[in-house]
């Protein structure tokens, strides 16, 4: 998919934010702000986004999005579980109603047996207190790997505005 396609997804949530009254936040850690980038590409995004935390060091995901030391120790960042806390800490400390989070090995280090390179959890929190994490095994150099990130969290995103939208008929 090209850059070209991704800012029309970006612009599609943005337009379904607008269409039922949602406000989205992110929290980043291996994307590093290009989610929120992609957001704020869009004209108009200002209408939805509250803003969003880049939180590279666990530290800063304890601090500012209230991410569990333990749960940190327990299964690591990168975890379904620090996604969905992520997301929640997000939504929560920027008061949204949907947010997105992002946290995985981008790469070319920082792989281990277990986790390798390419290996993303995407985090969505919303409604009163559901969250999910969707995880992804990507491939390609540390760019192509953060690109596909921020496009499943653009579908992750939208896939949940129509389940919401779904389930309020």
């Amino acid at each position: 998919m090209s850059a070209e396609n991704d800012h029309a997804l970006a612009g599609r949530l943005i337009a379904a934010c607008r269409a039922a009254g949602v406000r989205l936040a992110t929290a980043e850690s291996c994307t590093g702000g290009l989610l929120g980038a992609a957001l704020t590409a869009v004209p108009g995004a200002s209408a939805v986004y509250e803003g969003g935390v880049v939180c590279y060091q666990n530290r800063v995901k304890e601090a500012l999005l209230g991410v569990s030391p333990g749960m940190l120790r327990r299964v690591g960042a990168v975890s379904a579980d620090c996604a969905r806390e992520m997301a929640a800490g997000a939504r929560r400390a920027l008061g949204a109603d949907l947010a997105l989070a992002t946290t995985g090995i981008a790469g070319p280090g920082g792989a281990t047996a277990g986790k390798p390179v390419g290996l993303v959890y995407v985090g969505v929190a919303w409604g009163a207190g559901e969250t999910l994490a969707v995880e992804n095994r990507f491939s390609g150099d540390r760019g192509a790997v953060r690109a596909q990130t921020v496009r499943k969290a653009l579908e992750a995103a939208l896939w949940c505005l129509e389940k919401v939208r779904e389930q309020n008929g």
